[in-house]
Order: C-alpha cells, then sequence, then structure tokens
C-alpha cells in the first residue's frame, strides 16, 4: 500500500472523496486543483489556473475540467463528474474509478467493463501547461476516447454565466485546436501527440455548482463553456498524451515533456516527502532575477510577514540554502527601500507592517544556524545592523522604541499583527501598544546583533545593543508577566489584555528570551493546558469569552473565528521548539506523538500538504487556504530540529 493511496471503496463514497483535493503549482504561480475524482467543488479549481498580467493581478481559470468518455461498440461511458442542484452530479464517472494514488504524480485507474485506463497528470513546473497522460492498460475490442473541454475564461474570484459575449471561433493547430474566449486572456491551445478529430457542437453546460463556495455563503453556480470534443481511437497498451496550455507547443515534445517533468518530482513516499514537495510549489518566479514565496494557495499571493515567517522552513529545513539566499536577496532592495522613503513593494504586499523587519532577523537568524554565523554576517550582517538602527531612530511609521526599551506600535484601527482579520474594516482583536511577540522578537533581535557585532570585533556596537536590551529584557517582565503564570497578549496605556493566547510562545521558542526557565515552562504549562489541540495551536482559549472554534458559515462568520479559537498548525512550530529547548532530550517522544496527528493530514483535505487553519474543537476539521506555506514550513523546521537530536 502507497503512502498516498485510495481504493474504489473511499473513491466511490463523494461524501469522503470530494473532502480530498489535490494540488499542482509552477514557478510562475499557476496552477492545477481539483479533487480525487476529478469534481471541482471550488471556483478555484481548475485543469489550467494562471495569472493573466495583462488583465490584473489575480489568477484566472481557463481550462475547468476535461471530460473523459470512452466508447465501445457504440456505448457511451463517461469519466466526469460535475455536481448541479439538489445534489445531482451528472455524469457520474467517480463510479468507475477503482484507485487514486499521488507518488510522483496523481493517477487514477479507471475500469468500464473489460476497459481498464490510466489517467496521469503533470503541472509543468516553469510553463502554464497541464499534460495528462491516458493508458489503455486492458481492452477486450475496439475502442475510442473522447475528450470533452469545459472552459471558463474567467478569475478565480467571479463565475461566469451563459452569454453571447464569448467568442466560439477556434483555430485548428498540429493535432488539436486553439481558441480565446474574451479579449485580453492568452489563448488556450489544447493539442495531442498524435492526429486528432475535433467536432464542434459547442454548448453551455448550466448550473455548475461548487459546494465549497456554498458553504462559505457565496455564489456557487456557474455555466461553462464546452467547443465541443476530441476523438480518437486507442488501442490497448497504448499512450495518448494531452496538453492543455497558453502556448503552443510542438506535438513531437509533449511526451518528452512529460516524461521530463514526472521524473523531477519528489517522490510523495513519507511524512517528509510531501512537505518538502508542498515546499516547493510555494516557489515564485515572475522573472528570471526574481524569486519569492506564495504564502498559500489557492488565493494567497507574496506577503511580507508570511515570506520570512516561511522562508527558513521552505527552504534551508530541506537543506537548499541557495534557494534562501535567492528569495532573501530578491527582497532586500524592497526593505530597503521601504526603510529609505517608506515605499510599499508592488509584490511583496504589506512590507510596512510593523513586525517584518523584526521577522526579518529572525529568519536571517536560522540562516545563521544552518550555516554559520560568521557567514551570516558577511552576507547580511550589515542588512541586520540597518534594521536595528532603522528601529531604534522611530524611523517606522508605527513602531516607536520607547524609553523603557519596549515596542509600541497602534493597532486599535488598523489590524497589524498577524492576527488580523477584519469585520467592517475595523479588526477584531484590536492588538495594539506593548504586543509581547514584538517585543520578544526585539529583545531577540537585540541580543543577535549585538553577537553579529561582537564577531566583527565592534565592542562598542556590541556593548550599545546589549544596554537596550537589558532595558527590554527587564521592562518586558515588569509588563507581560502576570500573576497567573502566563504573559499578557497586549498592554496598551492602562488597558491590559489578559486573554490567553499563543502569541506568549515566542518569549519562550526564541534563542534568546528575557523570560527566566521557570516563567518559560509556565508559559507553556499554559498554552499545553489550554491551547494545544492535534492539528495546531488555538488563537484563544475555550475559557475565555467569544471562543469561536468553527472557521465555518459566511465570511462575517469565519472572520470573527479566524483568530478565536482556530487552531494553526504554524503555531506548533514554536510551540515545539519551546518543548525542546526546556526538555532537551526527555521531549524528543512527546514531539514525535504530537506530529502524528499531522502525519494523517497527508490523506485529508488538500493531500500531501498542509491547511491555513483547523477546527479548534474535533474532529478538528482542516480549513482555510488548502495549502498554506506557514503551515508547511513550521512543521518541516521541526522535522529538521528533530534530526538534530537524534
Amino acid at each position: 500500500m502507497g503512502y498516498l493511496k485510495f481504493d474504489k471503496t473511499l473513491l466511490i463514497n463523494l461524501e469522503e472523496s470530494l473532502k480530498r483535493e489535490i494540488l499542482r503549482t509552477n514557478r510562475g504561480g499557476a496552477y492545477h486543483s481539483t479533487t480525487i475524482v476529478d469534481c471541482n467543488t471550488r471556483k478555484y479549481h481548475g485543469l489550467l489556473v494562471c495569472p493573466v498580467p495583462q488583465l490584473d493581478s489575480d489568477n484566472h481559470v481557463l481550462l475547468s475540467s476535461l471530460d473523459e468518455t470512452v466508447v465501445q461498440h457504440g456505448a457511451e461511458f463517461n469519466l466526469g463528474v460535475h455536481q448541479y442542484s439538489n445534489n445531482h452530479f451528472s455524469p457520474n464517472g467517480h463510479k468507475y474509478v477503482r484507485q487514486f494514488d499521488f507518488e510522483k504524480v496523481p493517477r487514477t485507474i479507471y475500469r468500464v467493463g473489460g476497459v481498464i485506463m490510466s489517467k496521469e497528470k503533470v503541472f509543468s513546473a516553469f510553463e502554464n501547461r497541464i499534460l495528462i497522460k491516458y493508458t489503455l492498460i486492458e481492452a477486450h475490442s475496439p475502442t475510442i476516447l473522447r475528450l470533452r473541454p469545459f472552459l471558463a475564461f474567467r478569475n478565480v474570484n467571479a463565475l461566469t454565466q451563459m452569454n453571447f459575449v464569448a467568442n466560439r471561433t477556434y483555430t485548428e493547430i498540429e493535432n488539436g485546436i486553439k481558441m480565446r474566449m474574451y479579449e485580453g486572456y492568452p489563448e488556450l491551445h489544447m493539442q495531442f501527440n498524435k492526429p486528432v478529430k475535433f467536432i464542434f457542437h459547442p454548448d453551455w453546460y448550466k448550473g455548475v455548482e461548487y459546494s465549497k463556495e456554498q458553504e462559505r455563503g457565496l455564489p456557487y453556480q456557474e455555466d461553462l463553456y464546452v467547443p465541443g470534443y476530441f476523438e480518437m481511437e486507442i488501442e490497448k497498451g497504448e499512450t495518448i498524451y494531452f496538453s492543455g496550455g497558453d502556448s503552443f507547443i510542438d506535438s513531437m515534445l509533449i511526451e518528452k515533456q512529460y516524461i521530463v517533468e514526472s521524473d523531477t518530482r519528489t517522490p510523495r513516499t513519507s511524512f517528509y516527502n510531501c512537505l518538502k514537495n508542498s515546499a516547493q510549489q510555494f516557489y515564485y518566479r515572475p522573472t528570471e532575477e526574481d524569486a519569492y514565496l506564495l504564502a498559500g494557495y489557492p488565493w494567497f499571493k507574496v506577503r511580507a510577514r508570511d515570506l520570512f515567517l516561511a522562508l527558513p522552513g521552505c527552504t534551508l529545513a530541506i537543506d537548499d540554502p541557495v534557494r534562501f539566499e535567492k528569495i532573501m536577496d530578491t527582497a532586500i532592495p524592497a526593505l530597503r527601500k521601504f526603510m529609505s522613503d517608506g515605499s510599499v513593494d508592488k509584490v511583496i504586499r504589506e512590507i510596512d507592517l510593523p513586525d517584518t523587519l523584526l521577522w526579518v532577523i529572525w529568519s536571517l537568524q536560522q540562516y545563521a544556524k544552518f550555516t554559520s554565523k560568521e557567514q551570516c554576517n558577511v552576507r547580511y550582517g550589515g542588512l541586520i545592523q540597518e534594521i536595528i538602527d532603522y528601529i531604534k531612530g522611530n524611523n517606522h511609521p508605527n513602531l516607536k522604541l520607547e524609553a523603557n526599551g519596549l515596542l509600541y506600535a497602534d493597532g486599535r484601527e488598523k489590524a497589524i499583527t498577524w492576527m488580523n482579520a477584519t469585520v467592517d474594516g475595523k479588526p477584531i482583536v484590536p492588538r495594539s501598544g506593548y504586543i509581547v511577540e514584538f517585543n520578544a522578537l526585539w529583545y531577540n533581535s537585540l541580543k543577535f546583533a549585538a553577537e553579529l557585532a561582537l564577531l566583527k570585533e565592534n565592542v562598542s556596537r556590541a556593548e550599545e545593543l546589549d544596554e537596550i536590551s537589558s532595558k527590554t529584557a527587564i521592562s518586558f517582565v515588569e509588563t507581560f508577566v502576570n500573576g497567573h503564570n502566563y504573559l499578557y497578549d497586549y498592554v496598551d496605556g492602562t488597558y491590559i489584555d489578559w486573554s490567553v493566547r499563543p502569541n506568549m510562545l515566542f518569549a519562550v521558542s526564541l534563542d534568546y528570551s528575557p523570560l527566566s526557565k521557570s516563567q518559560k515552562r509556565s508559559v507553556l504549562n499554559i498554552v499545553t493546558k489550554e491551547l494545544l489541540t492535534p492539528k495546531g495551536i488555538r488563537t484563544l482559549s475555550p475559557k475565555s469569552e467569544g471562543y469561536r472554534p468553527y472557521y465555518v458559515g459566511s465570511q462575517r462568520d469565519r472572520d470573527y473565528a479566524y483568530h478565536q479559537g482556530t487552531a494553526w498548525p504554524w503555531l506548533l512550530g514554536p510551540y515545539l521548539e519551546a518543548y525542546l529547548k526546556l526538555y532537551q532530550y526527555s521531549g524528543v517522544s512527546f514531539v514525535e506523538r504530537m506530529l502524528i496527528g499531522l502525519d494523517e493530514e497527508m490523506n485529508t483535505h488538500c493531500i500531501s500538504t498542509l491547511s491555513e487553519v483547523f477546527d479548534g474543537n474535533p474532529p478538528f476539521q482542516g480549513r482555510g487556504a488548502i495549502s498554506f506555506a506557514m503551515s508547511v514550513a513550521a512543521i518541516l523546521r521541526i522535522l529538521k530540529l528533530l534530526d538534530s537530536y537524534k
């Protein structure tokens, strides 16, 4: 039995199979995503979803799906699956599925009478192209394969309806056709590795439904245009390749490209390999010169905080320091530009948030641990000292170093921390003033910068930073440590937030902490008792007023629950790191047991990756973005840390 393998019993049960999604991406931000039975349940699903920069900065669904029909003796067996109103599915192709596995590439085995056919899919790493391989494994009589493309040509955030504006014309090209439904879009090239007959039979399939959008209280019905179908004979043992892309491909190269692309894939044969493969899917290279990390799929772009939080896990934890350097080197000009004149980068969004620069230093600190402090100092030491001077000089528009050594930021009217959900433009959790993780990061940054200064024999600089950090440490304990053995989440003037939240974890997990060992233990204990779940750390204790553990319902309902009880896998990173720091080798078995719950997630929700959030109460259902960089990165870092103990 393979690590990611599903049998007929699960696959024909749509209540189970439709919960499981797949995702393949390329370096340009394009992707292919659907469920394991190829029934789209989100408006974000599609065979070919890619950016169309001439229209906007969003992704667009060009090719929604490709329905297969097997024809023998004039009888048609439709393998596609679409959902319509009243929970009606047509056709019912899932009943022919016998197996689905996902080692190197997603592979589906169909059985229709005496016909056994496999379908394998690869998404090109550097082109906007989906490649599909059909192999007729068994057949006792002449067989015809028909393929019917469902076209959308729309923004992923919209839905389309039957209209008379859509361009229905097509152009025959080598072993296929190309067409473009609307102005501004690229042409969709649909080609095969062998001659094929295209039968023009235009029609709109009305009322296709997406159950995930319906659950979210959003519009969920659309009409998809089908221009006709491709038809070809296929013999027993024969393989046919299909290419759907926004550019032409020589049909003689389709098979070769499929083989090359599939051979480079990391086999998903273990928990680690799944996460490694997932981490690489966030790599984003819009040009040859630039490299970034996307925050997640299917709707996130590049976000500054997410980038620097996820960068060590998505690169260093899988032994790829060169990728770390490329991404960091792309970001540095944007960081320096912001510190110079306040300019906000067009690609790295939210670079102006007050904790972004603190996470940059944390990320570089991880690089120093992976390579060496000396190498980090040579490559990034100047940037780290610039950031420290920028912050302590009170140059940031919303981050002020006060006389007591603590950082103050105003978050009453605008969400400024990672807990950034808003309703009617106002933050649901208005974290403002002295914010616990900001100041834990600041203390850690000062100590790390002082250490690097000493490596360059700059004693006066090190003493200057140590003096500030000593003041910060005293004020941190006086401000955040309370008599109930945990830390306040934020303190703003006379207002103290007593909520038990996970942000205090960073004062325990960071390399430099102002807390004593007993204080660290107390913080970890209360997080373990009130916030720990098998899938992540809750954002609020169940004992607190306003606890909302289920991330369901309308957009407003979900926004209210987003940081009020949901569990986040990425927070397991600082929690388990803090646990190992306190308990050393005796904590290894506990950390390994905690990871079992996430290992199980490789077979659910979006298989072989980790979701953005989970419900805070049983059964801890995965929610939000189907693949989230910070979740994947945090667990990869813990796996790497475990290796050092072993």
